[in-house]
């Protein structure tokens, strides 16, 4: 599918709905994908580096997690209408899964942490099956490459931090036999309850960042990629 490009990093200019219906008929086909958030930040790094930049551009949805991503969009009159964020897509997913009988497996994060958010997930989608679940404290990969196996997973959700979970589902996705791979960060914490999201008024007006910068004053530094990362799109026009 044709992505927009940023500063050599391609961006999917599409909707959640949109990708589950292609990602259905993928996974019909027997064809694995994989789901990787873009940000402004991310975009910024990606340019200096190439091989965070060839992760992103090698997978199959590289979603818009920012909302800079969208500014950038309507500045160039490009194709991307509404931001994709990781956690709502791995929702969605979630629910996806639940509706069609798909398995999911959940690697990574703390043991208290992916034991609770396995459980929080359940009770909202009580037809889901989670097959199997594995924190990131394992040593040995071919344990956990086993363990998905055995579950006979179809979709893998990692949560480990960018790029090292996007570095490890490239490594080991052809010994695995799920179909759908999404790097998830810290989303586990999430649905956890570990962590709370900003409330739904910043996040439908696309100021998560800014509700997250006010409650972590020392983001700033990270904050900072959004107007640079805006300022150099308005300059390549």
């Amino acid at each position: 599918m044709q992505k927009e490009m940023y500063f050599g990093v391609g961006v999917s200019p599409l909707s959640y709905e949109e990708i589950l219906a292609d990602l259905d008929n993928r996974m019909k086909e027997g064809k694995k994908s994989t789901i990787i958030a873009v940000n402004p930040e991310k975009v910024m790094a990606a340019e200096k580096n190439e091989q965070l930049r060839e992760l992103i551009n090698n997978s199959t949805y590289g979603i818009a997690d920012g909302v800079g991503i969208l500014l950038a969009s309507k500045l160039k009159k490009g194709q991307v209408t509404s931001r994709v964020t990781g956690v709502d897509m791995m929702d969605r997913l979630l629910q996806f899964a639940a509706e069609k009988g798909y398995r999911v497996f959940m690697y990574g994060a703390k043991e208290e942490v992916v034991s609770t958010a396995v459980k929080k997930i359940e009770e909202k989608y009580p037809n889901i099956i989670i097959a199997g679940y594995e924190n990131g404290y394992v040593q040995d990969p071919k344990q956990v490459v086993d363990k998905i196996n055995a579950a006979k997973a179809d979709l893998l959700f990692v949560a480990m931090g960018s790029p090292k979970q996007e570095l490890w589902i490239r490594e080991h996705m052809d010994s695995l036999s799920a179909k759908v791979y999404q790097g998830v960060g810290g989303s586990f914490d999430v649905f956890a309850g570990h962590v709370k999201r900003a409330p739904a008024f910043y996040r439908k007006l696309g100021l998560e960042w800014f509700y997250r910068l006010m409650k972590e004053p020392k983001r700033l530094k990270r904050q900072m990629a959004l107007p640079k990362f805006l300022l150099k799109v308005v300059r390549s026009k």
